[in-house]
């Protein structure tokens, strides 16, 4: 099965969905509800990595809709990108770093995104004329990088993606490329069955400006055979891979299983960039956040089964006002830096926050 038919036979309906877990009425009543609002996406090859027999099992949480997101504690948007939106599809919250909203589809849509407010639906925030975003990050010499996102760029057409390269190829001010993408754990064959893909990365990927893909896995069960021969081939393509996992209850809420993610991906190629506080989203938010509290404890028990390799990454918060990083938690205090910040007079500076064991966002502290 080629890497399109397979994305198009998806798991997109509750009638397909009860051919592997039995739901009762009421069950069935509020993921229709749910479904209504969010679209459920899930791949063949994802929902296979489902033990079903197990009810906490991490895979099915993140991709198997649950009642849980009937709860509209939160907000849509929490990191401020419709004000950091200066054309449509384009993001510009960083000097530095132009975001491309590529597409709003995904070969599995996440139940924790924190743009659960257009994957799979109709949307005006995505990018609909790349010539215009190519002559925004032309016209702004102070971007020397690109991060294409979504939705997943990946589960668009090799065709379309070789226009994004052929044009940002010729803006000489960026110094790399970023494709954010989970498809490697949610659909490896996109990249080995995509031959063309793999000769338009490696083409385009330079001894002086580099192709990165930043990949998403929040767990270890996500790294599969597959999943190793196509971060293998990447590598091979000349492809610099980097890893964001979010901090998720139930998924990766404790110390052993995030050590044994970050020292998976560190043995296979792939480089710890950041852990993500989940943000507060509206139908996440209570379902999947941990509080700060926690999450520092669990990240620093981690690190002690991390080599220096594993534990590169930074724990973070992606705010409204910038990247706060959690330094540390002493004297009924949190410490936070601006690892990144909108108002660059900002980066670099460190403040506390008096610190309870519920906050799990910035504007939870006193």
């Amino acid at each position: 099965m080629g890497w399109q038919k397979e994305l198009r036979n998806s798991v997109t309906t509750i009638e397909q969905l009860k051919e592997y877990v039995k739901l009762s009425a009421k069950e069935e009543t509020e993921l229709r509800h749910v479904l209504n609002v969010h679209p459920m996406r899930v791949s063949q090859y994802y929902l296979s990595l489902i033990d079903w027999n197990n009810p906490n099992d991490p895979i099915k949480k993140m991709a198997i809709p649950s009642k849980e997101e009937l709860d509209l504690t939160g907000l849509y948007d929490t990191s401020g990108e419709h004000e950091n939106t200066k054309i449509k599809g384009v993001q510009h919250k960083y000097s530095g770093t132009v975001l491309l909203l590529s597409t709003n589809n995904c070969a599995t849509y996440c139940r924790y995104c924190f743009r659960k407010r257009l994957i799979g639906l109709p949307t005006e925030e995505i990018l609909h004329r790349f010539n215009s975003a190519a002559k925004y990050i032309q016209n702004h010499k102070e971007i020397n990088n690109i991060l294409i996102s979504g939705g997943d760029p990946l589960t668009l057409p090799t065709k379309t993606i070789e226009k994004f390269l052929t044009q940002l190829s010729q803006i000489k001010h960026l110094d790399f490329i970023r494709f954010g993408t989970k498809i490697l754990a949610a659909l490896p064959s996109r990249i080995t069955e995509d031959k063309n893909l793999l000769r338009l990365l490696e083409s385009n990927s330079h001894i002086d400006r580099r192709i990165f893909f930043v990949t998403q896995f929040n767990h270890p069960n996500e790294i599969t055979n597959k999943t190793l021969a196509a971060v293998d081939l990447l590598l091979k393509h000349k492809v610099i891979i980097s890893n964001q996992t979010v901090l998720l209850k139930g998924v990766n809420d404790d110390y052993e299983t995030m050590a044994a993610l970050q020292n998976k991906l560190v043995s296979i190629g792939i480089n710890p960039y950041y852990i993500f506080q989940c943000r507060p989203v509206k139908r996440v938010k209570n379902n999947f956040q941990v509080p700060l509290y926690k999450g520092y404890e669990i990240i620093e028990a981690a690190k002690k089964e991390m080599s220096g390799h594993g534990k590169r990454f930074h724990y973070v918060m992606s705010h409204h006002t910038g990247k706060i990083e959690i330094l540390g938690i002493m004297d009924n205090y949190i410490y936070l830096k601006y690892h990144q910040a909108r108002n660059e007079k900002d980066i670099g500076k460190i403040f506390k926050k008096k610190i309870n064991q519920t906050a799990s966002w910035l504007e939870d502290l006193e």
